[in-house]
């Protein structure tokens, strides 16, 4: 590979970490007291305990990232601007969700929201699929943890209703 090939891989990829992560920080500002708020929810028995949230969505965010790329390396933007668009678009309802839940705390909107998310996570995949195959494996644990989330966010907001009303 020359270098400025090289140079041009690194720097995409850094933009769609970039992209990525400026998605997750959207989601974090709306959940700077979602450790506290999370505490007092009544949640069910198999609800994972707050610390563990920041290092899952680390490392999906880090393979979301890396699944961007790896599509963008095959096709680029202008080739691929639906696939890559409903990443985008994948990634905005990601950051909303947050919103919706922690910071505005309507839970049956944060539902209805984690549904929809998980309808683009899953077309994401699809369309990966079809580019290159391991862009789209590296998004099926997000799917899963995404799949976790719609139950908790509905089984926290069924017995809430007077903090997620």
């Amino acid at each position: 590979m020359n270098t400025q090939r090289l140079a041009t891989n690194i720097k995409t990829f850094a933009g769609w970490l970039l992209v990525t992560f400026v998605a997750a920080a959207l989601g974090a500002w709306a959940s700077q007291d979602a450790p506290a708020f999370y505490a007092q929810l009544d949640k069910p028995s198999w609800a994972p305990p707050a610390g563990v949230f920041g290092p899952a969505w680390t490392a999906l965010y880090l393979m979301m990232a890396l699944a961007a790329w790896l599509v963008w390396r095959v096709r680029g933007f202008r080739t691929a601007p639906r696939t890559l668009g409903l990443y985008l678009v994948q990634l905005a309802a990601n950051a909303l969700w947050s919103w919706l839940f922690f910071g505005w705390h309507l839970g049956a909107a944060a539902f209805v929201e984690v549904l929809v998310l998980w309808a683009l996570i899953a077309a994401t995949i699809a369309a990966f699929w079809k580019v290159k195959k391991f862009a789209a494996l590296l998004l099926v644990p997000y799917l899963a943890w995404v799949t976790f989330a719609s139950a908790l966010t509905y089984a926290c907001w069924t017995r809430n209703p007077g903090m997620l009303g």
